[in-house]
């Protein structure tokens, strides 16, 4: 495994003068004893526990040094990513981290700091080139030695603000579009991502190294992609808050990528106000997201509740009715929606064509621009070294691959006409459909199911899934998740989503719920759901 880190990160391991936890069993402490475990040893402590603003607010007053910060985080980082739970949600760590944080409290010292973000480290998704000198690699060998030595525009803009690049993120590898078997925070690179708050549950895909970093206090916040559902289901389901843009918001140059009408990068992290800053940087628009979020932003609006989104589970249920309560108490008026709109035939074949046509010739082009030091330089000599190589096909197959492969080009019937129907049914005829015909500001729902324990032989098991975040995600239309409190330690989230570009405006209704009936809940790092007393007392005989 890949993983590049200063030699301070080794000596904080060796140094450490009780004697570590190398790794939780199955069969281990009581879950009492377990539980003072991570307390003392897991639990984010001191600067690591605060939010983004907090962190910058205090590097603006001279209370924190961003060396401080970005040590503390390599040092965490080290303790529970590598060790103890072993998240294995940070797939490389920068070299040149530590003397981006003391450019910038030079910066600082000399009354030339670059704005809010100036010193606050970051973690970027795999999938995210930086000029930096570490590989983007997708989480394939195929990718080992794609360092570019060029930035993603966003970064880019993130690294003019003078945010410190930390390092890449674990993912779901070539961000969950390879197989339909597929394990989701599973890479060849970088092994399983575990969820924080229960290491034996999904951390969802294909941002799921930045979900749990971002919740495990590894980072002030993280960059995550989304083709559909991969900022919002890993946010979901470790905790945090996820935005995910208007597609073409946030430039998707020097991203590996699948979907050049679906794809985009948002942030992840744990504050809607965060969110907003990290955008005010990543988005190539000169809007002032946060400082356009307002906490009576809900105060008159009618609020569109997808009734048939909602799912079956009673404690979901539950969370999502004292979330509309608490939004009706900041003043929104509810109007609840019973039935979808969406008038597109065989909408989910077709939306899956649009993703294997794309896939073949985002790929293809990738591929022939990257370093030459990259071997495969095509989708179908990527086929060939995947199923060569076995370190990537212990888990699943290329499935996908092989049926991107089989499409034609771009010019194809079957694509345009594919690409017309699901943009239709998902914009004018899905999101746009519900706001104008119920006369609502936004659309609401659970952001997903709670989620599954990972399963390496069946690959993905969900149950009944809760949400309908696939419209915003094909439609290419904001959308956030906010966190509403958890069900027995596993976290669900708020999801509200509104038309194409009203980027500001989903972002203040996020932060409006936050402050009315937003509920986040730091990571336990359970085992298992038995680790929660009530659960325990349950199980036993």
């Amino acid at each position: 495994m890949r993983f590049t880190a200063l030699a301070t990160v080794s000596i904080f391991l060796a140094a450490c003068a009780a004697e570590p936890v190398s790794e939780v069993q199955p069969f281990g402490p009581s879950a009492a004893d377990y539980a003072a475990i991570v307390e003392a040893q897991f639990s984010a402590k001191n600067w690591t526990a605060k939010t983004l603003p907090e962190l910058s607010n205090a590097l603006t007053s001279g209370e924190l040094t961003s060396q401080d910060l970005t040590q503390a985080y390599i040092d965490r980082i080290s303790a529970i990513d590598r060790a103890g739970p072993r998240l294995q949600s940070v797939l490389s760590l920068n070299p040149e981290a530590v003397s981006q944080a003391q450019a910038s409290d030079d910066r600082r010292k000399a009354g030339d700091s670059l704005g809010p973000l100036d010193g606050i480290p970051i973690l970027f998704k795999d999938n995210i080139e930086t000029l930096d000198p570490i590989a983007t690699t997708a989480g394939s060998y195929a990718l080992e030695d794609n360092i570019t030595l060029r930035d993603s525009p966003l970064v880019a803009g993130l690294r003019a603000q003078g945010a410190v690049i930390l390092g890449k993120t674990n993912l779901s590898q070539w961000a969950n579009f390879r197989s339909t078997n597929s394990v989701s925070g599973w890479s060849a690179m970088g092994g399983q991502v575990r969820n924080p708050h229960m290491l034996d549950r999904s951390p969802c895909g294909s941002s799921s190294g930045s979900g749990a970093a971002a919740a495990a206090s590894l980072a002030a916040g993280t960059v995550g992609t989304e083709t559909n559902g991969s900022i919002i289901c890993p946010s979901n389901v470790n905790g945090v808050v996820g935005f995910k843009p208007t597609v073409g918001l946030v430039s998707q140059q020097y991203i590996v990528p699948i979907s050049a009408t679906q794809d985009t990068a948002g942030p992840m992290t744990k504050t809607v106000r965060g969110a907003a800053m990290m955008l005010d940087a990543m988005d190539n628009q000169s809007v002032d997201y946060a400082a356009g979020l307002e906490a009576a932003a809900l105060t008159g609006k009618r609020v569109g509740v997808l009734r048939f989104a909602e799912g079956s589970n009673a404690d979901i249920k539950a969370r999502f009715d004292a979330a509309l309560k608490a939004i009706e108490a900041a003043g929104a008026t509810l109007v609840d929606i019973d039935e979808s709109t969406r008038d597109v035939e065989n909408y989910g074949q077709k939306s899956y064509d649009v993703l294997l046509y794309e896939f073949k010739a985002g790929m293809d082009e990738y591929l022939a621009d990257t370093v030459s030091s990259v071997g495969p330089r095509n989708l179908e000599q990527l086929i060939e070294f995947t199923a060569n190589e076995p370190r990537e096909m212990t888990v699943f197959d290329h499935s996908i691959f092989d049926a991107a492969q089989a499409k034609g080009p771009l010019t194809d019937e079957v694509y345009l006409t594919a690409k017309s129907d699901v943009v239709r049914g998902t914009g004018p005829g899905g999101i746009d459909k519900m706001m104008a015909d119920n006369n609502v500001d936004m659309l609401v729902s659970p952001s997903g199911p709670l989620t599954s324990r990972v399963d390496p032989v069946n690959g993905d098991v969900w149950p009944s899934w809760a949400g309908a975040g696939s419209l915003a995600a094909v439609a290419g239309y904001p959308h956030i998740t906010v966190p509403m409190g958890d069900v027995h330690g596993v976290p669900i989230g708020f999801s509200i989503m509104a038309g194409k570009g009203q980027d500001a405006d989903v972002l203040s209704y996020g932060y409006a719920f936050e402050q009315a009936g937003g509920t986040r809940v730091d990571p336990k790092y359970l085992r298992s759901a038995e680790d929660r007393p009530e659960l325990e007392r349950a199980m036993r005989p």
